[in-house]
């Protein structure tokens, strides 16, 4: 007997629902090891390459290299069944290549072809005009082994006189050189997002679109970019990728074909546009926001309710007795995920953290939107080291429709930014009395940057620190002397409201701290102090799975844009998108109080009751 007729109907959904999230489950363990061989055919080619191979064993290599990168079944499953043969550009020899690796976890011909040479080698064969042949040379004759004997030898002279090389070959090898260590920088949130807008509103102005939206990790609104992606339809694809190339701040056009265009802008950054059909413009948004672990899990759902989901649409399996696919959808995103049963799920969620199972319950919760916002606590005034009065950030504040903002100069033992030593912090506050008296709609809160110095002391006495409205605590010395200890011992203060960037880090120079940032939650839950979510975007601390942990452990959130000037109030938009990432919604975080409600539950207030 089937054992499904015993079920019920609710129970039947319970075991269908299982085995769905079984299956995608199991799909992250295919994607790696899919992408582990792709890599290593990959390396095989390279090294190929720079041994001076047969040119048709190279091109064999890295064809077997693209089809294992966009394989969607697993290649174990595939390996099992004998069918890695009916793959297109795996043979006999390949496919023996496959099954000795998932066999044994190696690969003998791998070992064989890269023996000697070193991976900062392989790597450089990416540098555009450095040719194979030209980096054996260098190798052989110049010990050339990474990128930084390349520099050397081309700053001395010395690969310029090696044979058939020369000033201008080595120039171009320069140019080559500088263009491959700017690409692989990626980008900060805020650098790509403004030239992403800066080239769609440029599209915009000079020709019909129909839609236009920025894509990939920068939709996602990661912290960092690789490259910049755009989508869009229109009328005349030809004439948008005309526009497109033509941008002014174009540094070279990689490729400009009908449907798809790559150009290398001021400071070496890749942008590439896509135009898709207005029926597949959701389909394609969605494809390509990625991330991919999402989309796989996409497709899987698609699959067991027989469809075929990809960038040109959702396709029905079903015999539908019309000759070729039927399209059930693909215009919109909307329609896209309603097909396969799931609640939309916002850019920022699509990294496969559960969002996937929670949309498929329609649980997702309500996150966090700018307009939800109704002030800033964290900025910095010319009383410290900032470049704007606390009159101009009051009267930007206003322009941005805040109730309130937190004014968090530095505190004395700050030398280097001009830290407050009491006398200069009552001053302060006495020309906040004096804008408050003049501004209904703003208030401007009396708040401080308190330094957690490195003997574990709060940088202020108490009496000076309970007359605050509002007390940041942060550490800014001694990174690496007990900062743990020292955080936790902060929070135990009843008048330390929220502790600032709390890992530290600053993603284009440094990790952090050396803290432990469980413990520090923990903490921060028994005490309950706030942790900032610092919006400054080389900052964005805590990061999204910080935050996202903070939030199940019931800890409120603070964003503070820490800025050292008007226009730094702007970042807010950072803060917020973060806070999404990391499934935030509007009650887990504290500037969408009303400023009744945020000083009602100020730490002190709850230690007094």
């Amino acid at each position: 007997m089937n054992i499904f007729s015993e079920l019920s109907a609710k129970s039947l959904t319970i075991v269908v629902l299982f085995y769905i999230i079984l299956l995608m489950s199991n799909e992250k363990k295919t994607a790696s090891k899919n992408k582990e061989l792709a890599k290593i055919f990959s390396r095989i080619a390279d090294a190929l390459e720079l041994k001076g191979a047969n040119v048709f064993r190279i091109v064999a290599y890295r064809k077997a290299a693209r089809v294992l990168e966009d394989l969607v079944e697993g290649i174990e499953v595939l390996n099992k069944q004998g069918r890695l043969v009916e793959l297109p550009g795996i043979g006999k020899a390949i496919a023996e290549k496959i099954n000795e690796y998932l066999s044994t976890g190696k690969m003998k011909k791998y070992k064989e072809v890269t023996k000697g040479i070193p991976n900062t080698l392989l790597d450089m064969l990416d540098i555009q005009n450095l040719g194979p042949k030209t980096l054996a040379l260098a190798n052989k004759k110049l010990c050339v082994k990474n990128l930084k004997d390349l520099k050397k030898v081309i700053k001395n002279g010395s690969l310029a006189k090696l044979p058939q090389m020369g000033e201008k070959k080595v120039e171009n090898i320069k140019k080559g050189l500088d263009l491959y260590e700017r690409a692989h920088k990626r980008l900060s949130i805020a650098v790509a997002q403004k030239i992403a807008q800066e080239i769609i509103e440029y599209i915009k102005k000079h020709t019909k679109i129909n839609d236009i939206s920025s894509a990939g990790s920068l939709r996602r609104w990661k912290e960092t970019i690789g490259d910049i992606d755009i989508l869009a339809t229109g009328k005349n694809g030809a004439e948008i990728i005309k526009i497109f190339t033509k941008f002014p701040k174009t540094e070279r056009v990689l490729a400009a074909g009908e449907t798809k265009s790559s150009i290398i802008v001021k400071g070496g950054i890749q942008v590439d546009l896509r135009i898709v059909e207005p029926k597949s413009y959701g389909a394609a948004l969605q494809y390509f926001t990625g991330s991919k672990a999402h989309n796989i899990k996409l497709r899987n759902i698609a699959k067991s309710k027989r469809l075929k989901l990809s960038e040109y649409g959702v396709f029905s399996l079903r015999d539908t007795g019309v000759k070729g696919k039927k399209m059930v959808a693909g215009k919109t995103e909307e329609e896209v995920y309603k097909i396969l049963g799931l609640a939309y799920v916002p850019p920022e969620l699509r990294e496969d953290r559960g969002e996937v199972e929670a949309a498929l319950k329609k649980k997702l919760s309500k996150l966090i939107e700018m307009k939800d916002i109704k002030g800033d606590l964290q900025m910095h005034s010319i009383y410290s080291d900032s470049t704007a009065t606390i009159k101009q950030l009051a009267v930007f504040a206003r322009k941005l429709d805040y109730e309130y903002i937190l004014i968090t100069d530095h505190s004395q033992s700050a030398k280097y930014a001009h830290g407050m030593e009491p006398k200069r912090l009552y001053k302060q506050w006495q020309e906040i009395d004096n804008i408050n008296k003049q501004s209904k709609k703003l208030r401007v809160l009396k708040g401080v940057e308190v330094d957690i110095i490195k003997s574990g002391k709060l940088d202020y006495p108490d009496n000076i620190l309970k007359q605050c409205d509002l007390v940041v605590a942060a550490i800014h010395q001694g990174f690496t002397k007990n900062v743990t200890e020292r955080i936790c011992a902060a929070m135990d203060n009843p008048y330390v409201d929220i502790i600032a960037h709390p890992t530290g880090r600053l993603i284009s120079q440094r990790e952090g701290y050396v803290v432990d940032i469980h413990k520090v939650m923990e903490k921060a839950s028994q005490t309950g102090t706030w942790l900032e979510l610092n919006a400054y975007p080389d900052r964005l601390d805590l990061n999204d799975v910080n935050l996202k942990l903070a939030k199940e452990m019931g800890i409120k959130i603070s964003i503070g844009t820490d800025a050292h000037s008007t226009e730094g109030l702007l970042w807010m938009k950072f803060g917020v998108a973060t806070a999404r990432r990391g499934w935030l919604g509007p009650k887990n975080v504290v500037n969408t109080y009303s400023l009744k409600k945020l000083l009602i539950t100020r730490k002190r207030n709850q230690h007094n009751r």
